[in-house]
């Protein structure tokens, strides 16, 4: 008898079921929209830390910045404001303006995928509901408890109820690996730009000890030139001439 039930004549004119399939299809434009997303901006992190800092021994500031600049990872839009002047922002004020507006453009729509993982089994839950009340309406208009009577609504029960986690599940999975990988690149890129400003302060350093280094004169002290000069001062009325 169930296998020649059909459940999808059964499910196909639930409006709780219409409701899940459209959840299904967000979460999934939403999932793919991610993944490319987050494919768009991997980068290589390290390669680009390593790459900065050898600039900035070699004193080539602008390739720097241009590294940076052409850096998909979020470290090379942080690791930019190292190069950055500006007198109304400290240093720590623009590295978590960059990090808040690298982690806007990471978590959106992640908010949806978690709605989804959230709200699926109870739209799941009301489904069940809804398809023993369909099947206890058919039995009171039919006057039988027979199998193929109730049928239709326990079908709507059933099939609802596995909509919703099926719907909620992977949601739920993907949208802790989003959050997970958010959270990784964030605290890489935030960890290379603090290297990297490390790197601009030791050359700043370096630099400023060179220019204080006192001028080597072979050894040689310059002659004294108050040594060569006359004294005029004068001599006191009636003391002697030397």
């Amino acid at each position: 008898m169930l296998n020649e039930f059909n459940w999808i004549e059964a499910t196909g004119n639930s409006p709780i079921f219409m409701v899940l399939v459209l959840f299904s299809v967000v979460t999934l434009g939403v999932v793919l929209e991610r993944v490319y997303y987050y494919w768009q901006r991997r980068g290589n992190p390290d390669e680009t830390l390593a790459s900065v800092l050898e600039k900035i021994r070699t004193g080539n500031l602008q390739s720097a910045t241009r590294v940076c600049e052409s850096t998909a990872h979020p470290v090379g839009t942080i690791a930019a404001q190292a190069f950055t002047e500006d007198a109304a922002q400290t240093m720590e004020e623009r590295f978590q303006i960059a990090l808040s507006q690298q982690k806007l453009l990471l978590e959106r729509n992640l908010n949806v995928l978690g709605t989804m993982a959230a709200i699926a089994p109870l739209v799941g839950l009301l489904g069940t509901v809804w398809g023993i009340m369909r099947a206890f309406s058919d039995m009171a208009q039919v006057g039988s408890a027979a199998p193929s009577v109730v049928a239709a609504g326990v079908a709507e029960a059933l099939v609802t109820t596995a909509a919703g986690l099926i719907v909620a599940v992977p949601a739920l999975i993907l949208y802790n690996h989003f959050s997970r990988k958010m959270n990784v690149m964030l605290t890489v890129a935030e960890n290379h730009a603090r290297r990297i400003r490390a790197g601009l302060v030791e050359r700043e350093v370096r630099e400023n000890k060179h220019g204080d280094t006192p001028r080597d004169t072979g050894g040689h002290k310059e002659p004294d030139r108050r040594a060569g000069t006359k004294d005029h001062t004068q001599a006191p009325i009636g003391a002697p001439a030397s």
